[in-house]
Order: C-alpha cells, then sequence, then structure tokens
C-alpha cells in the first residue's frame, strides 16, 4: 500500500479552479501547483520542526525553503505565459469628492 498524498483530490481541483483552469490554460496549472506547494511547505515548517538525534536528523524549515523557491519558479513561469499578466492597475473609489492637488480645509 502506498503511501497518501499530501493534498488530496478536491483540494487540488479547488486550486485549479481558483487560478481559472476551466479554459484548460497551462498558466493555471502552473500557479494551482505553486499554491499546492505553498501549502505543503507551510505543513512542513509547522510540523516537521529542524531535529537532531544521535542518527536521524530532520530539517522541516530548510525543506520549507525549497519548496517556496520551487513554487515561486512555477509562478514565474505562469507569468511568462500567461497573456493577460502585466501587473494590476485598479482605480479604487474612495467617497471623497475632491481634486488631487486641491486643498482639504475644515471650517
Amino acid at each position: 500500500m502506498g503511501t497518501p498524498p499530501l493534498i488530496d483530490d478536491q483540494t487540488l481541483q479547488t486550486y485549479l479552479e481558483m487560478q481559472g483552469w476551466e479554459d484548460g490554460a497551462r498558466w493555471a496549472v502552473y500557479r494551482a501547483a505553486a499554491d499546492a506547494l505553498d501549502a505543503i511547505a507551510t505543513s512542513e515548517v509547522l510540523t516537521a520542526k529542524k531535529i537532531r538525534t544521535q542518527d536521524l536528523s530532520t530539517d522541516g524549515p530548510a525543506v520549507s525553503a525549497e519548496l517556496r523557491k520551487q513554487a515561486t519558479g512555477l509562478r514565474q513561469r505562469a507569468d511568462d505565459e500567461d497573456p493577460d499578466f502585466g501587473g494590476v492597475f485598479e482605480i479604487i473609489d474612495t467617497g471623497h469628492s475632491r481634486l488631487e492637488a486641491e486643498e482639504w480645509r475644515v471650517f
């Protein structure tokens, strides 16, 4: 019997859906994989501390750092392939109706 997966199929499906995989875009798969690696990295650093005994050594933080590095690489690949990626610019209406250079006076 094999080792159970670190992330179940439903969670992976959710990561894919969050990244807009409906259209089958490869960049969305890269981003979903990066999300999964980040989740595994978080779990690793929380559960597998740095431990050293006479015949055993584990380094959860080092494993976590490597997983996050791989996730960053996957996100970069996704950014390189995503035709709509180029930064985000959003205008937020604050509800104040004054011009940028207009002085604000309180009477």
